[in-house]
């Protein structure tokens, strides 16, 4: 066999796992602009109540996500990628149909509960770009991960909200169904990128757990600085899917049609920094310098959406929050170049425990602010008040990103 043989595969194996994320994230992108005023449906129209209840059930999906996503990676590592991500579309297909039926609001926290134990694709994903894709090129690689992110975001909500607009059931059976293709798809034909002799010998309970896969990174010296940083920048990016349907209703009166038309826009933005500028950029730049420009607009993003006084405004902030991609991407092959092939589903399981933490912190952090700012019997009116905490939270991810990647 001559040795260029395995780049098609390689090749291969990269669209295969970027088509299951972007069809997972189509799935969810679908949700997003119903899920919220479901919530208010359940609660009497209180859009307060509802921000509260909201929070809270945010709280609860990362929760699952911090308790589970370090078993699936430890498992992925034992036993490959591909049965781990075929589960999650599975769980996820029948979590969607579960939500569908809810006849009440604890029917919701029931089903978000599932949709955080089996939402792992996009974890296993980290780890399955790893395993395909050279050292050198793997910031351009995560990257596609983004551009896969942006395709389900041009589709999802907007798609969402029109389907919304007939019935705000009807975008959770369609979701439902793209999983299951998803998972249809995967079985039929997504390769299993990590072969058997690069595998852990044996299920580490040790490092499956959350406990155990945080305390791997904290000592683990190359990986626990930007692991922090990771852990900033997860738990700003909360406050948009905790506040920002409400957010914009609230301030903006817009409807599900409108939510989903801007986070089509996202979704364009996304794609367009993510899939063509990171593996340009990020080479031209140096990782380093990469991420403090993505944090650097990203806090700049989040500052024009705090205090956008109109729905115009809240748009021309999008493309410049996209540049925030560029950030991730540079992180992430930072950390995953110190790692074996068998540590690269830990380190992914470790990254998603430390996005549960922040999960378990930013909805209520975000939701109660907010509901807290708009509260009529204060005398200080502020909604896009979490947008500015989201904001500060990413300078503080700047300056402390560049502080820990200077050289030696």
């Amino acid at each position: 066999m001559s040795e260029p043989a395995p780049v098609p595969v390689r090749k291969a194996a990269l669209s295969f796992i970027l088509i299951t994320v972007a069809l997972d994230i189509l799935a969810l992108g679908m949700i997003i602009p119903v899920l919220p005023h479901l919530f208010e449906r359940f609660l009497g129209n209180d859009t307060a109540l509802a921000v509260r209840y909201y929070g809270y059930v945010g709280m609860l999906w990362a929760a699952m996500q911090f308790l589970f996503s370090p078993v699936l990676g430890t498992l992925s590592d034992r036993f490959g990628r591909r049965p781990v991500v075929l589960l999650s579309n599975l769980g996820l297909g029948l979590d969607y149909i579960f939500m569908a039926l809810a006849p009440a609001l604890s029917w919701l926290f029931i089903g978000r509960a599932i949709s955080g134990i089996t939402a792992a694709s996009i974890t296993t994903a980290g780890a399955y770009i790893a395993d395909v894709t050279p050292v050198a090129k793997r910031a351009g690689a995560f990257g596609m991960i983004g551009a896969a992110f942006g395709v389900g975001f041009v589709i999802g909500p907007a798609l969402g909200g029109v389907l919304g607009g007939i019935d705000p059931r009807l975008p959770f059976w369609v979701a439902a169904g793209m999983s299951l293709a998803n998972f249809c798809y995967g079985y039929f034909v997504l390769p299993e990128s990590l072969p058997p002799e690069k595998r852990t010998p044996r299920f580490i309970w040790k490092t499956a757990n959350p406990l155990g896969s945080l305390l791997w990174l904290k000592n683990h010296d190359k990986l626990l600085p930007l692991a922090s940083v990771h852990f900033l920048s997860s738990l700003a990016h909360y406050v948009l899917p905790s506040t920002f349907v409400l957010y914009t209703a609230y301030r903006y009166q817009w409807g599900p049609k409108e939510v989903g038309i801007a986070l089509g826009m996202v979704g364009v933005a996304s794609a367009i920094v993510q899939g063509g500028l990171t593996r340009r950029l990020v080479p031209r730049l140096g990782e380093r310098r990469a991420m403090a420009l993505g944090f650097a607009l990203g806090f700049v993003g989040f500052v024009i959406y705090g205090v956008a006084p109109t729905g115009f405004w809240m748009l021309a902030g999008i493309p410049v929050m996209a540049f925030w991609g560029l950030a991730g991407p540079a992180g992430q092959s930072l950390m995953s170049a110190h790692l074996e092939a068998h540590e690269q589903g830990r380190l992914q399981g470790g990254l998603s425990s430390l996005m549960g933490v922040a999960g378990m912190i930013g909805p209520g952090l975000f939701t109660q602010t907010f509901a807290a700012f708009i509260d009529p019997q204060r005398s200080l009116h502020l909604p896009g008040a979490p947008m500015l905490v989201a904001a500060a939270l990413l300078l503080f991810a700047m300056a402390l990103a560049w502080r820990v990647t200077r050289p030696q």
